[in-house]
């Protein structure tokens, strides 16, 4: 069993592989899941957390195309390097899935970006 502090609200609006998603990336971004950490297998993950495998292989797919993660074939799934770049990409994805989450439009989730990095 793992012990990545991911909860799963079956009550929430949220699709369950954005909650978990939402986690994974807020942990990595916050440097609670350093550099290198091997991740559960997809398999492991979806067990201990009574999802279906195809949701958790989502989670990891989406966040190794934001650069969170990387996937070594039968190795495993690793936090990608800590550097700025992948940091920016995870935290940029958490921000587009609540600002979906919360019905803003692209435009506007773009002009609350700009005043941010103006501020």
């Amino acid at each position: 069993m793992t012990d990545l502090g991911i909860v799963v609200d079956s009550a929430s609006p949220v699709p369950p592989y954005e909650q978990v998603r939402a986690q994974l990336a807020a942990q990595i971004t916050a440097g609670r899941l350093q550099a290198g950490t091997r991740l559960p297998t997809v398999r492991q993950l979806a067990s201990d957390l009574g999802l279906a495998v195809n949701t958790v292989a989502r989670v990891y797919r989406e966040l190794e195309q934001a650069g969170a993660v990387l996937t070594k074939g039968r190795s495993g799934t690793f936090v990608a390097d800590d550097d700025a770049e992948h940091a920016a990409k995870a935290a940029a994805a958490a921000y587009a899935a609540r600002a979906k989450e919360l019905g803003l439009g692209q435009k506007r989730a773009l002009d609350l970006v700009r005043a941010a990095l103006r501020s």
